[in-house]
């Protein structure tokens, strides 16, 4: 008997050969922030998932937060994307890549010269990040977008849209999660901004909704996914009473707008703050696309959750780092090698290609 994790499954105009989904994780080997032939090879032995993932990459110099960060806005970053996403088609898979803009997530020493660290509100991040020049250093206050800097920002998504096309990608997922560019519009804790970008529901879905309209204008929303985190507390951001009606109000307007999927991160089963299921529940029988589900799973909640029409596809992260046969495995219910945390974000081959 088939189980419903192996079966074929559509995206849009994509057929998925099965409902695995690898989540985008980032990685930070692209050297100089363009994608390279060891990046190929690590994609290309997971191409036996229905869909990849690719890691959040930088539709902007301004969104370059992490070392070793890949973006998708000079012709080299094309070039380089264009021999990961052939070798990942040569396999036979299909790949959209993460759309991600750090916003205050980030640091000088990771950046370019003449960019600048952007935020709905200059409030610095809790905490600390990791620079190949200084090691760790603390986050910096973040400068408030202007007018004519989010109008910037939106541009850069729609082009780096059509870059990803002519990179060879089959879509683009935008990263509205975990607190980076876009999920700081949407939080409370993030957005404190008085004007037309802040304050009210409408105000804070706006930035995420103009980007949506934007990408879906320069590609087609079929070939959009986005990636949320409600009542996620990722990057210093915070639930607040306002939460379920802000994410139903947004996915209201991805319906009008015809997004392909929308991918929930809900990592409650790895200790992360428990996501409401009366809000899962409502976003599942609301959105008119796709459902990726995510957050811990294996194979039985995958099943289980695929059965109970919980959603349509399941990514799997972590497991993917350390077992890029992960699709066999599961189908064969071998054993998982576990994943070396100490070389997740480390340079070179070392806990990337050589598992």
């Amino acid at each position: 008997m088939t189980t419903p994790l192996f079966t074929p499954v559509s995206l849009g105009k994509l057929q998925l050969k099965n409902r695995i989904a690898m989540a985008p994780m980032t990685r930070c080997r692209a050297t100089g922030s363009v994608p390279n032939a060891l990046m190929e090879e690590y994609y290309r032995m997971r191409a036996g998932c229905g869909l990849i993932i690719a890691e959040g990459t930088s539709p902007s110099a301004n969104g370059l937060g992490y070392a070793r960060q890949p973006g998708l806005f000079s012709d080299a970053q094309v070039q380089g994307w264009q021999h990961v996403t052939n070798g990942i088609h040569q396999a036979g898979g299909k790949v959209f890549v993460q759309l991600m803009h750090t916003g205050r997530v980030s640091h000088p020493a990771n950046m370019q010269p003449g960019t600048k660290v952007l935020a709905p509100s200059p409030l610095a991040a809790p905490g600390e990040m990791w620079t190949d020049t200084s090691g760790m250093q603390p986050y910096p206050v973040p400068a408030e977008m202007t007018e004519a800097e989010i109008a910037q920002a939106i541009g850069e998504y729609a082009q780096a849209a059509k870059n990803a096309i002519e990179a060879g990608f089959d879509g683009i997922e935008l990263h509205a999660a975990n607190g980076y560019l876009i999920d700081q519009f949407l939080n409370t804790a993030t957005n404190q901004r008085t004007d037309a970008w802040g304050g009210s529901i409408a105000n804070r879905i706006r930035f995420a909704v103009e980007i949506a309209k934007a990408t879906a204008a320069a590609i087609g929303a079929d070939r959009i996914g986005m990636r949320i985190s409600p009542y996620g507390v990722f990057n210093g951001t915070a639930a607040d009473p306002e939460m379920d009606a802000m994410y139903e109000r947004l996915i209201a307007e991805l319906n009008s707008i015809g997004l392909v999927y929308i991918h929930i991160v809900d990592h409650s089963a790895m200790g992360a703050p428990i996501v409401s299921p009366t809000l899962k529940a409502a976003i599942r029988a609301s959105f008119k696309g796709s459902y990726i589900l995510s957050g811990g799973y294996d194979l039985a909640r995958a099943n289980a959750d695929l059965e109970a029409d919980l959603g349509d596809l399941v990514a799997f992260g972590r497991p993917f780092i350390s077992n890029p046969d992960l699709v066999d495995k599961l189908q064969n219910d071998s054993e998982l090698t576990p994943a070396d945390f100490n070389t997740f974000y480390t340079p070179g081959e070392k806990g990337y290609t050589d598992y």
